[in-house]
């Protein structure tokens, strides 16, 4: 018997190079459009975090207008008056003052204006003043109803245990107490 030649050896595989190269193609296309959803992606949470350092910043000027009024105007510093026991108006408008320069470091470090390591450091030498520290512990039931997982309770507890250390050290070279944070 003879044996006949199949002709469509070269056309299957054709096809099947052909077949071959548009599932590539197709993976490339599938690729690129991966690779824009990816970029838009990013895009998108670049602005969302350029966003929320706005309305951090809108925060802070507000929160710095309202504090600037209360220090001006002993009635309205009554309102802002939710320390332990009565104190002087010139007492109040100092720890709303120490308010204002301890939440400006809190939101420099949250809008990425400073390190932990440099919020440490401002504070350490803040905590030099007996009327910022007297103004911390008045704020200690306050700074208790904040979320234990926020930037703001976190620094809290890290000036807290600073304050500790520095009421405990029994040396005069207070820039040298404490171990700054690691990042």
């Amino acid at each position: 018997m003879a044996t006949q030649k199949s002709r469509t050896g070269g056309l299957g595989t054709a096809a099947g190079l052909g077949l071959l190269a548009g599932a590539f193609a197709a993976l490339v296309a599938q690729r690129r459009r991966i690779d824009a959803l990816r970029m838009r992606l990013d895009h998108l949470e670049q602005a969302a975090q350029a966003q929320h350092r706005s309305d951090l910043a809108t925060q802070q000027r507000l929160h710095w207008e309202l504090l600037s009024k209360a220090i001006d105007n002993p009635e309205l510093a009554e309102v802002l008056d939710v320390f332990k026991g009565s104190m002087s108006p010139e007492r109040r408008r100092q720890f709303l003052f120490a308010n204002a320069l301890y939440t400006n470091q809190v939101f420099a470090y949250r809008v990425g204006n400073i390190t932990r390591e440099e919020f440490f450091g401002f504070v350490r030498g803040l905590l030099q003043n007996p009327i910022v520290r007297e103004y911390w512990y008045a704020g200690q039931h306050q700074r208790a109803t904040i979320a234990d997982d926020s930037d703001e309770a976190r620094l809290g507890r890290l000036v807290d245990d600073l304050l500790r250390q520095l009421e405990e050290a029994d040396i005069d070279e207070w820039w040298v107490v404490g171990e700054p944070p690691a990042e």
